[in-house]
């Protein structure tokens, strides 16, 4: 039987301001609780004095307290795997650093699954306080994730799971981790909770366009096969109109004895297939640099402290 009851792990990026607040408010859940916890923060290449903080806060609360710092930015998901691989605890909470999940809300998730015996627990929100761009970005994501894998569509960073289910995320190697793809494929039972998301207290969240934009492509190179579905679709398709349109100036020709202007059906024929040609040949190196990343076992993040 495991000693630590709860790991909470949270990623931590220029966060100086609510980090301290943020561990007092769910040390004092707990202890109400009356349950055993411990908080693995992953410092996930901030550039202000989060580190600093934590290795205050570790010193203080040497118990409950674990701090990972990563070499640089890795991203969210990838930093909820790095403290995946630190835990003690049998029940996993993961929640995000800006205390918009608020700490008090864990009582729902654990009350659902003391409720149903879920493996996962999603807290889900009925309003978003996120920026319109974050929102924007989110909605994007889930509904590709929805409509290329068959998800719920649903779900949040704010989410219990049992520790089987962590086991089995964390014997995964591949260099891009997408936690929920992970917990949707292992999870046998899901349920959904409301929760309530407020607005951010500190700062400005780190989700640029940029980031958005490359983690949803990303997500669709790494979980998906719907490039290379779209690929073979589509060239199906402009070849057989290719094939019917050569077909009729062919007939034309012989049978019709009409002369066929060649100079501009020729080039537009030119570059429709060769840009398609370069298209497939793109996608299809984009997912052979993926299989080379995966058979050269590259991890997919790097620490640099640790106080465990």
């Amino acid at each position: 039987m495991t000693e630590v009851q709860y790991s909470v792990i949270i990623p931590v990026f220029n966060s100086e301001k609510s980090l301290e607040e943020l561990f007092e408010r769910i040390e004092r859940f707990f202890k109400k609780l009356n349950c055993s916890f411990e908080v693995v923060f992953v410092d996930d290449g901030s550039r202000d004095k989060s580190w600093e903080i934590l290795k205050k806060m570790k010193q203080d609360n040497p118990i409950n307290i674990k701090a990972i710092r990563l070499s640089k930015n890795f991203g969210q998901h990838i930093a909820v795997f790095c403290g995946l691989k630190h835990i003690s605890g049998g029940i996993i909470i993961t929640m995000d650093d800006d205390l918009q999940n608020p700490p008090e809300e864990i009582a729902k998730l654990i009350h659902k699954y003391d409720e149903t015996s879920a493996s996962l627990v999603y807290g889900v929100y009925s309003t978003k306080k996120h920026g319109w761009l974050r929102n924007i970005g989110s909605l994007i994501i889930k509904k590709c994730s929805k409509f290329f894998s068959g998800s719920q569509g649903e779900g949040s960073s704010f989410r219990l799971f049992t520790r089987e289910v962590a086991d089995q995320i964390i014997s995964q190697t591949q260099s891009l981790i997408f936690i929920d793809e992970l917990l949707l494929w292992y999870a046998s039972d899901i349920q959904f909770v409301e929760v309530i998301h407020e607005r951010r207290k500190y700062g400005n969240s780190g989700y640029s366009k940029f980031k958005l934009f490359s983690f949803a492509v990303n997500l669709l190179m790494y979980y998906t096969t719907f490039p290379l579905k779209l690929m073979i679709n589509f060239g199906f398709f402009s070849s057989l109109i290719s094939f019917l349109i050569g077909s009729r100036y062919i007939y034309k020709k012989i049978f019709l004895k009409v002369a066929v202007p060649g100079y501009t059906s020729l080039i537009v024929t030119i570059l429709f297939s060769t840009g398609l040609i370069i298209l497939s040949l793109g996608i299809i190196g984009e997912y052979l640099l993926r299989i080379y990343l995966g058979q050269n076992k590259k991890p997919p993040y790097n620490i640099r402290q640790s106080l465990l």
